[in-house]
């Protein structure tokens, strides 16, 4: 009998993991579908380079169809609802789907209402609008104070907030305002950032730079009038020009149906994927509880083990023991300004050990976006 598989999300994750299932069951071993709201694939790394003006927001985003396997078939609806006990997932326009197996790829959202005045009172890059709204900003900026912060834990693309840092250092003395501006850095953290050894790294050339760290700064409000941020410790900061981090949460449709508690995040097997109380449910990629970077690279080392798993079961046997186990692998650039950038490999047991900035890894990191669209999507490699 042909079994039915479900995936939800048409980021990274959803996408691979359709391709992969593709190719790997065979013809008429189960009937894919991919739900998406929007039908769009959207590179999110760009965002960044939009927001400075290094990057057309034209080569973001192009057609789901267009990336997908001709066996995969493409539902553009929003799910309404999941139902683990009658195997279905509810679309609010098109019915239902029942399903065998359900793949969680939703991602996770901004929440810009967790913090008052957060939107109006700053920018952000972590969306498109979001990005293309700061480039304005920054057009018209003249010099002041830029504070640069995380406004919650945890956020997706973790090196992005620092690269920006760098980057907006890099921007200013383009135009020959450096001179003119003080860069502030607020982190919540006791560093620049989540992960240690990468942070001593960047600390010290953020002081080379002139780039002012200022650690466990939780923010609580953005006052718009007074522009000024203040956070939770009792601290208040200035500002000309304040860029955040919004606050993240999982997808609405994972707490409304029982699956996620009030944060949004999915609890999962760190190895298997598996969502924790639900039979035959899996997630991966930024939708997870797991303490590991929220980013594209996550999800393209998680997709070929549910991949494994989903097939296994599909095909009556028991899932291969290597391919089915995910050991928390990451690898991601980190950009540090003047064609320079560093490269962040680890896994669960395996923190990064960076090494020093150089162009080549400059030279890498633009190599791969330009791949992107020929390589992760269709999974070429894995």
């Amino acid at each position: 009998m042909t079994k039915d598989v479900v995936i939800v999300g048409g980021g990274v994750g959803g996408l691979l993991t359709a391709n992969l299932l593709a190719r790997k069951l065979l013809p008429g071993g189960a009937r894919i579908h991919l739900v998406d709201a929007t039908g769009m694939h959207v590179y999110q790394p760009g965002f960044l380079y939009v927001a400075l003006g290094l990057a057309n927001a034209r080569w973001l985003a192009r057609d789901t169809r267009s990336l997908l396997d001709r066996r995969v078939e493409l539902v553009v609806d929003r799910v309404g609802g999941i139902d683990t006990e009658a195997s279905r997932v509810h679309l609010e326009v098109g019915g239902s789907l029942p399903y065998d197996q359900l793949v969680i790829a939703t991602g996770c959202t901004l929440d810009y209402d967790a913090i008052p005045h957060l939107r109006e009172a700053s920018y952000t890059f972590y969306s498109l609008p979001d990005a293309q709204r700061l480039r304005e900003a920054l057009r018209n900026f003249r010099g002041g104070t830029l504070v640069i912060g995380v406004a919650g834990l945890p956020y997706k693309c973790p090196p992005a907030p620092v690269e920006f840092a760098f980057l907006v250092d890099e921007f200013l003395r383009r135009r020959g305002l450096r001179d003119r501006t003080a860069i502030r850095f607020l982190s919540p953290l006791n560093r620049a950032f989540t992960i240690e050894s990468a942070s001593k790294l960047v600390a010290p050339i953020f002081a080379k730079r002139g780039i002012e760290l200022d650690t466990f700064v939780n923010v609580e409000s953005v006052d718009p009038e007074r522009h000024e941020l203040s956070s939770l410790e009792g601290e208040t900061f200035k500002f000309d020009l304040a860029v955040l981090v919004p606050p993240h949460k999982g997808a609405d449709v994972a707490i409304t149906s029982g699956l996620a508690g009030p944060g949004g995040w999915l609890g999962v097997d760190r190895h298997t994927l598996r969502v924790t109380g639900a039979e035959n449910v899996y997630a991966l990629g930024d939708a997870t509880d797991l303490p590991i970077s929220k980013s594209g690279s996550t999800a393209h080392f998680e997709a070929p083990v549910v991949t494994e798993e989903i097939a296994a079961a599909i095909e009556g046997r028991s899932p291969d023991q290597v391919r089915s186990r995910y050991g928390g692998k990451v690898v991601c650039f980190l950009e540090t300004g003047r064609r320079q950038a560093t490269i962040l490999s680890f896994d669960y047991d395996h923190p990064p050990v960076p090494p020093r900035p150089s162009l080549l890894w400059h030279a890498a990191k633009w190599a791969f976006n330009r791949a992107y669209w020929y390589t992760v999507p269709q999974g070429r490699g894995v």
